[in-house]
């Protein structure tokens, strides 16, 4: 209880954190970010996501009022996705994100290495 207390909106963060720190989430924001609208299927394409993923996540983020989602009842149906307002604002934490990863790529890469390398010699001496 005094957990609760020292941060009474933690569970709620904790919501928000794992919608927007979800992999595939990220990347439909990046996607709509990059090329605007986009259809189902080119979201699928773009990101080599099964349906079912995509579907998920797409609900999730439009729940969310990041995403908004058009229906055009034409034959055959058409459905566009594009960023709200709020997705809109998403985009410069995803893009300093982003920089960052790439920035620290190459140390990433070798603390990955040496932790591996270390391991492997753990499990030879073992």
């Amino acid at each position: 209880m005094a957990d609760a207390a020292k941060c009474p909106d933690c569970s709620r963060i904790n919501e928000v954190l794992s919608r927007v720190g979800d992999r595939w989430s990220v990347l439909v924001v990046i996607s709509l970010a990059q090329y605007g609208v986009l259809r189902f299927n080119e979201l699928k394409r773009n990101l080599g996501i099964s349906q079912r993923m995509l579907s998920l996540t797409l609900r999730s983020l439009e729940r969310d009022g990041l995403v908004s989602r058009t229906y055009y009842p034409t034959i055959p149906p058409k459905v566009e996705y594009a960023l709200t307002p709020l997705g809109e604002s998403f985009r410069e934490p995803l893009r300093a994100l982003g920089h960052w990863a790439l920035e620290h790529l190459p140390v990433i890469d070798a603390a990955r290495a040496e932790y591996d390398a270390a391991a492997e010699a753990e499990k030879k001496t073992t």
